[in-house]
């Protein structure tokens, strides 16, 4: 029997970049069909939502060769074959004494090529170079349990609102793609990772104050009720990733963690932003992020509630 011929690569011109995309017929969402050209069109409606979230940052990526029906593979370090103009970043890893090149967006060009090499997913570190210790962006992190319904991730996402303005922080919130919704704040570039999670485990604690039966900061997950929200501020340690904003999700429907105005938090529904729709919505509202890099925050004072939770004997677990 005659093996099945495939399509032919295409050329994709990206900003005088010429990237090459192998099977662009090859389906990645059973959904609807959409294939690894929809994928790579995708990207290049929203380009400068996504450089904007990726850019200068270290990012792994969440590669489904076969579609995302299929195996992933989580890879930190550069796909090899990559052009000469594709950047990394090294990153030095002492517990295990090994170090990772890895992928560095500076361009559009960079994330398509990455959708060549089966990339659905991209998960930035908070930091950037040339100071990829020092994290510049602050991750709130509304991660429901099981039973958590979306209208108490709404709840959360509005006292975390409450929060950010009596600090007088400017919060970005997203969509994660899944059933949570994440904020974004941007913060001066002078700690280590360390310092920003106590930070945010604070932060975490006052939701939790403001919303004691449904909010929880509970470490470990086997002593949360099922209907919880978790803060997670555990994605601001070292080495924790989260999808992007504008990063599509690996699922068959597409799902894409889209940037959301706070006036839109009581009526969107996850479901809702795709890779089939988020094109015309980024054409009609542009990138709802774009003004986050002229935000920056000061964390001194939810260094000074850490103190405070410190002294009156509120422990902090171990970075995981």
């Amino acid at each position: 029997m005659a093996a099945a011929s495939r399509t032919p690569a295409i050329e994709l011109d990206v900003d005088g970049y010429d990237v090459r995309l192998t099977n662009p017929d090859r389906v990645y969402f059973s959904e609807r069909g959409e294939t690894k050209r929809d994928l790579a069109d995708y990207y290049l409606a929203v380009g400068d939502g996504i450089v904007r979230a990726l850019r200068d940052r270290p990012c792994m990526l969440h590669r489904f060769p076969k579609g995302v029906d299929g195996e992933k593979v989580h890879q930190k370090r550069l796909p090899a074959g990559a052009p000469p103009w594709v950047e990394t970043v090294r990153l030095h890893f002492p517990r295990y004494g090994l170090h990772a090149d890895e992928l560095c967006v500076t361009k559009l060009a960079d994330v398509i090529w990455a959708v060549q090499m089966s990339t659905v997913e991209f998960h930035p570190w908070n930091s950037r170079r040339p100071e990829p210790e020092l994290p510049d962006e602050w991750r709130i992190d509304l991660d429901p349990m099981p039973q958590c319904s979306f209208s108490t991730v709404r709840r959360a996402a509005h006292v975390s609102h409450e929060v950010l303005d009596e600090l007088g922080a400017v919060g970005w919130p997203k969509t994660s793609g899944g059933r949570g919704m994440h904020v974004y704040v941007r913060i001066s570039q002078e700690h280590g990772f360390k310092v920003v999670r106590r930070a945010a485990l604070a932060f975490a604690r006052e939701v939790e104050r403001r919303l004691p039966d449904e909010v929880t900061t509970t470490w470990w997950r086997k002593d949360r009720a099922p209907t919880d929200l978790f803060v997670d501020y555990n994605q601001n340690a070292r080495d924790h990733t989260m999808a992007a904003a504008y990063s599509v999700r690996g699922n068959a429907r597409g799902t894409v963690s889209a940037p959301v105005a706070w006036d839109e938090v009581d009526d969107v529904e996850p479901d809702d932003f795709t890779i089939a729709t988020m094109p015309e919505r980024f054409a009609r509202l542009g990138d709802l992020h774009a003004g986050i890099d002229e935000a920056a925050f000061d964390i001194a004072p939810l260094i000074e509630w850490a103190d405070r939770d410190e002294r009156d004997g509120q422990t902090e677990p171990d970075d995981q």
